[in-house]
């Protein structure tokens, strides 16, 4: 278990490509921290700085107190998970598992010891003498955690170890990997585009744009206060809609219609951004608003209705009951009390407030 800081960190490639800036993020003992962000963001390249697969162009990486920016990969006490399982298939699972530990020259006891003792807490016991191909995917991930795990490493690393799975067994593996951080009580970084994962996952979560850190918070914060616009569109599924308003004595206009319920106070008069969760706006017969139903997506539990207002699509989640046909239009309210201001440069205004 060990903390970690990343001190002024940047990465610029050969002409002048920007990967990541400005990074200064402290993780604690024995959180799980998640970094988050569409591809090209930076955050693997974080993630390969602080496992000494890159160099930082400024900055300072530390595992606890010790500065580990110019120390080689094998002595920082590291282990790293990747989306490939990176599995030798010539080997047994045993031997996988083991391999690490025999480059140091571990007792063979102790190795045996290391490697069961993975597998029982991994549920892989009865595979140790397959190899990786008599593997499905799932178990081929448990191996390639084990293997970081049977050499108790300070800190965990996770480059996107879910995506090649498919859907119904990546929720099952997000449980198990929240379930493995309580028993291992480990420092866990973890890479992700996917915020589902993120939200699930996550102590706290690092969003990314563009090499720059757009918000650190826990995940309930970050859905319901989200700093600026692109990290309230990027968390959140459906994610959140938007609407071109202009604010005018303390009502909302967009385009020809006036939201007379909805004032705002101690915010100037102008152009903004409105935002509004799919969850917040609710169906209401009779209502001014209205939209023509384009998508209807039923899903069980819940139908998500996608309809085109003010020239925009807008998401509705709905209960099972409520009915939209393609075509048809739907009548709709808005929670403007869940409702968020941007201003046009995408940073959040406090709506409602003086």
């Amino acid at each position: 278990m060990a903390s970690v800081r990343f001190q002024g960190v940047s990465k610029t490639y050969q002409k002048d490509i920007l990967a990541l800036a400005k990074f200064d993020v402290e993780v604690q003992d024995s959180e799980f921290l998640v970094l988050v962000g569409p591809s090209g963001c930076g955050k693997s390249t974080t993630l390969r700085i602080l496992a000494g697969l890159e160099e930082p162009t400024t900055g300072e990486v530390f595992i606890d107190d010790r500065n580990v920016t110019d120390i080689k990969p094998q002595d920082r006490d590291i282990a790293m998970v990747f989306q490939n399982y990176a599995l030798y298939p010539h080997m047994t699972v045993y031997n996988n598992m083991a391999f690490s530990l025999r480059m140091k020259k571990m007792p063979g006891d102790k190795i045996d010891h290391n490697v069961k003792e993975a597998a029982e807490i991994l549920g892989i016991s009865d595979y140790l003498q397959r190899k990786p191909k008599e593997l499905s995917g799932g178990q081929r991930q448990r191996v390639a955690l084990g293997r970081a795990i049977v050499r108790h490493p300070a800190v965990f690393l996770f480059d996107e170890p879910l995506s090649n799975l498919d859907a119904k067994l990546r929720v099952q593996m997000r449980n198990e990997l929240s379930q493995l951080h309580t028993k291992l009580k480990s420092t866990m970084i973890y890479v992700t585009h996917d915020q589902a994962e993120a939200m699930t996952l996550g102590d706290r979560i690092v969003v990314l744009k563009d090499g720059y850190i757009q918000q650190i918070d826990t995940p309930l914060d970050l859905y319901d206060n989200p700093d600026n616009s692109f990290v309230a569109g990027f968390i959140g599924s459906p994610s959140m809609n938007f609407l071109n308003i202009v604010l005018k004595d303390g009502i909302i206009h967009v385009g020809d219609i006036t939201l007379e319920n909805a004032p705002i106070t101690g915010i100037p008069e102008g152009e903004y951004l409105f935002g509004i969760r799919p969850e917040d706006i609710h169906p209401s017969e009779g209502s001014r608003l209205s939209g023509e139903v384009e998508v209807v997506e039923t899903l069980g539990n819940e139908n998500i209705i996608y309809l085109k207002f003010s020239g925009r699509q807008f998401a509705a989640r709905c209960g099972p009951k409520v009915k939209a046909v393609t075509g048809g239009m739907f009548e709709f309210s808005i929670d403007f009390d869940r409702s968020h201001l941007f201003n046009l440069d995408g940073i959040k205004m406090r709506v409602n407030e003086t």
